[in-house]
């Protein structure tokens, strides 16, 4: 059998999810490829894509939000079987020639795909008679995003089996939908004792470590977050931000906090899992993915105010089953603060945390996700 894994460069989150099936996949011996989908359309409209998504949520999360917002009404209307195809599914038609070429040119036998865009021209592909391959759509947050009910996979793998009835009263049947998780890579599931780690980074374990993380693409909000941080743990800690690959904001918080040894700024790393090991408490945006990742870690976790859309619906999932604390989707500086420094001191609400990470979060999804892959498919 051989597989391709079709991901797309919005964002690292469905590319980290499809790697994690592709390196299980060679460690199980598949013949496998991994691929951003738009590149085959073209190295151009690939970093257009990438470029405008990352400019919109950045700088303008409200505008990202508002456009999620008309997404899923959109959505709704197709779930009330008006069956109007969105202004997504035609764009992702454009590039399906190519897609279809690349594909048979590889000689696949089956396709997974972590990101909707190349799930929606499979479908149109599908549709058409133009290629007859299964594949296989693997959801990387806690909700069914708009316009995957536009998509028809052979088999859907959902983060959780609670969020199976989100997706099937968007019709997608129900016997399609696979409650594997999200799956994250092996450095995740690995876990290396707390010392071990910091004398590995070359961080020293005098202080607990509060751990920042800005996304691979450094979202800001990070020096008042800093600030209040430092103040209400009363310089207790240290603080370590990673900054993704943002540089201009690297060089600016190395700037601000020049002065204060016990903020670390680092730059992007492959290390992600081991400073995760190392840390005591996680900060981050509510990310499908990322959020995952630190569960799987079974870390204490605090969520920071999420780009409005799907990352408000994961905090909302995370935080109600108690995986992790959020102050709110407007929350200040000082709220967060707050909120990580009462979960600091009990002592109780930690252990229901962790207890709660293993309870709901699946750290073998990869291997799930292959085996059934294999037995299924497998010539």
């Amino acid at each position: 059998m051989k597989a391709i894994i079709l991901s797309c460069n919005t964002g690292e989150g469905h590319n980290t999810a499809g790697k994690a099936i592709y390196q299980k996949f060679l460690q199980l011996g598949v013949e496998c490829d991994f691929v951003d989908t738009l590149a085959i359309a073209g190295m151009r409209v690939s970093r257009t894509v990438n470029n405008s998504y990352v400019g919109i949520t950045t700088s303008v999360p409200a505008v990202f939000g508002m456009m999620y917002s008309i997404g899923r009404a959109v959505s709704d209307l197709n779930t009330r079987h008006l069956h109007i195809k969105s202004p997504v599914y035609a764009a992702n038609t454009l590039y399906r020639k190519k897609l279809a070429g690349f594909i048979r040119n590889g000689g696949y036998d089956v396709a997974v795909m972590p990101h909707l865009f190349p799930a929606e021209c499979l479908t149109s592909l599908k549709k058409h008679g133009a290629l007859d391959i299964p594949f296989i759509c693997v959801a990387t947050d806690y909700a069914c995003i708009p316009f995957w009910e536009e998509t028809k996979p052979d088999y859907f793998v959902i983060p959780h089996r609670e969020l199976a009835e989100d997706f099937y009263s968007r019709r997608i049947p129900e016997e399609k939908l696979l409650p594997f998780g999200i799956p994250v890579s092996d450095a995740f599931r690995e876990k290396t004792d707390r010392a071990e780690a910091r004398a590995a980074l070359g961080l020293p374990d005098d202080k607990p470590i509060l751990l920042m993380m800005s996304g691979s693409m450094g979202f800001g909000g990070l020096e008042e977050m800093t600030r209040a941080l430092y103040r209400k743990f009363e310089e207790n800690v240290r603080i370590i931000i990673l900054c993704g690959r943002n540089e201009s904001m690297r060089t600016h918080l190395s700037e601000v906090f020049a002065d204060i040894s016990d903020v670390t700024l680092q730059p992007f790393t492959d290390k992600v899992a081991l400073f995760m090991d190392a840390a005591d408490m996680v900060f981050t945006k509510p990310g499908g993915l990322t959020s995952t990742e630190a569960a799987v870690k079974n870390v204490l976790l605090v969520h920071t105010p999420p780009i409005p859309g799907c990352e408000t619906i994961n905090a909302a999932f995370f935080s109600s089953r108690g995986m992790s604390v959020c102050a709110g989707a407007n929350a200040s500086p000082d709220a967060i603060a707050e909120t990580a420094y009462a979960l600091w001191l009990d002592k109780d609400a930690q252990q229901a945390m962790l207890q709660a990470q293993r309870d709901n979060i699946h750290p073998d999804s990869a291997d799930e996700i292959c085996r059934f892959i294999l037995e299924k498919y497998s010539k």
